[in-house]
């Protein structure tokens, strides 16, 4: 399936590997400081009272002093920190005096919302324009893939000077949507000129990514994808969305091969704003209909999917921790052959970790484009027990503490991820998804986590659920606005 070699992590670092880490940890870390001190946040939370009085009168360019006063002085932080500074984008009129410089340097490309698992309600952030893009890890080259990914936004953010003029809008979306559009140039006042193409190597019209109605962005997406003999990847964001679409495409199966054959768009909901786009790349293909119509739907017999692609090689989704639930039944639908990639491990905040090995969805290396450190589980969780990369011991546990050029510092990822060892190449800790820290339930004498809950998940077959469609949709989860 995969020519890429396979990395097989160290449980110890030699000291070589670590004074490179070092090295790199601290490049990282001066980068960040020198590039995000001087925002409205840094000079006036007071979360960094002690940390500027230290390096007043350093020269934080050159001085490497302050990388010890960072680790001494800065504490951790959680979202309430930010929230007076990030909800200045809510305010109408919202001036450029008041956001400029606010997190990072100049003006976010996009504010992203969290899921609601990062707390009882959504939070939001401000994402900046990155030089250096985040890139997957290992992976296989495919040609013509299906993307499944929303490019809608709410209502943009006008930034206005003080005598009305706008000078920046940005787009309040998810974060997929927001990395995507940024790392593309894909600005929102263009997003017109794009609507009736399909890009390069795709299936479906740009004019898809703006249905925002959950079902029928799904049918629409897997209606371009049936009617394309040549695909060979399929991307999306979580395999739960992959296993709901098979079911939305089991339910709707005459009517998507009704349109194929005659080369029209179903009457779904909510779609009227972007059908004449839609109707513009869709083609009548009798043959097609009628090999799908042999083939039988998604549900009907294991490896459907290797019968209806026969060049399919890929499925790109995260699938680790919660999601892994959908894995046994995504595993039934695709066959064997087919490799399912795990790219990254990431949250809204920042990006984690990208996978280790190719095919390996458990496994990550932790992502060295901001800096990651780590808060100890095993002892009392207080400020000295913020740990650097080579501190780190195989087997133990622990929370992920992020600083990130979106001008994020210190701030704790309610996750638990397990260090396994370190990849032998850069020394960077290689780890394990282990639970949500914020999941658990309290009884008088138990303490059930995450991972205690989702074992009883796994303990059904992928059989026993792909069969129990009810089972399977009160697991999946729309990652869509």
């Amino acid at each position: 399936m995969s020519t890429l070699n396979t990395v097989q992590p160290i449980t110890a670092l030699t000291p070589e590997l670590e004074a490179v880490l070092k090295e790199d940890t601290d490049r990282r870390l001066k980068n960040l400081i020198v590039a995000n001190i001087n925002t409205h946040y840094a000079r006036s939370s007071s979360q960094f009272s002690n940390f500027r009085l230290a390096i007043r009168d350093k020269d934080v360019q050159n001085d490497e002093s302050i990388l010890s006063d960072f680790r001494r002085l800065v504490l951790p932080t959680d979202y309430e920190s930010y929230r007076p500074f990030v909800e200045k984008f809510n305010s109408r009129p919202c001036r450029a005096s008041e956001v400029e410089n606010i997190l990072a340097p100049g003006f976010p490309t996009h504010i992203p919302l969290s899921s609601a698992t990062s707390g009882k309600k959504s939070k939001q952030f401000a994402k900046y324009f990155r030089s250096q893009p985040y890139l997957p890890g290992p992976s296989l080259h495919v040609g013509v893939t299906s993307l499944m990914n929303s490019f809608a936004y709410r209502d943009p953010v006008d930034v206005v000077t003080d005598s009305g003029e706008v000078v920046k809008r940005i787009p309040v979306c998810n974060e997929s949507t927001g990395v995507m559009r940024a790392q593309n140039n894909w600005s929102i006042e263009t997003d017109e000129t794009r609507m009736a193409s399909i890009l390069p190597g795709h299936v479906a019209p740009w004019a898809t990514g703006f249905i925002i109605h959950h079902r029928s962005f799904l049918l629409v997406h897997a209606l371009f994808t049936l009617a394309n003999t040549s695909v060979e990847g399929i991307t999306l964001t979580f395999v739960v969305t992959f296993m709901d679409m098979m079911f939305r495409i089991e339910e709707e199966w005459s009517t998507l091969l009704s349109s194929i054959r005659n080369g029209t768009i179903p009457d779904f909901e909510q779609i009227d704003h972007v059908r004449a786009y839609l109707e513009l790349n869709m083609r009548a293909d009798p043959q097609r209909a009628d090999e799908l119509q042999r083939i039988g739907p998604p549900l009907s017999s294991p490896g459907w999917a290797q019968r209806v692609w026969p060049s399919l090689k890929l499925l790109r989704c995260v699938c680790s921790g919660t999601f892994a639930t959908a894995l046994p039944q995504a595993r039934s639908v695709l066959g064997p052959n087919i490799v399912i990639h795990n790219p990254w491990y990431a949250c809204t905040e920042c990006l984690i970790g990208r996978n280790l090995n190719y095919g390996d969805t458990d496994t990550f290396v932790v992502a060295a484009d901001d800096l990651i450190e780590f808060l100890d589980m095993s002892g009392e969780q207080t400020h000295g027990h913020v740990l650097q990369a080579w501190d780190l011991q195989s087997g133990k546990f622990y929370q992920p503490v992020s600083t990130t050029h979106d001008g994020l510092w210190r701030y704790l990822i309610d996750d638990v991820v397990q260090v396994i060892g370190f990849d032998p190449r850069n020394g960077l800790p290689v780890f394990r998804y282990s639970r949500r820290k914020n999941l658990e339930i309290r009884l008088p004498h138990a303490l059930i986590t995450e991972t205690d809950l989702l074992s009883v998940v796994y303990a059904f077959s992928g059989e026993t659920l792909l069969k129990s469609r009810s089972s399977q949709r009160s697991l999946m989860i729309a990652s869509y606005p």
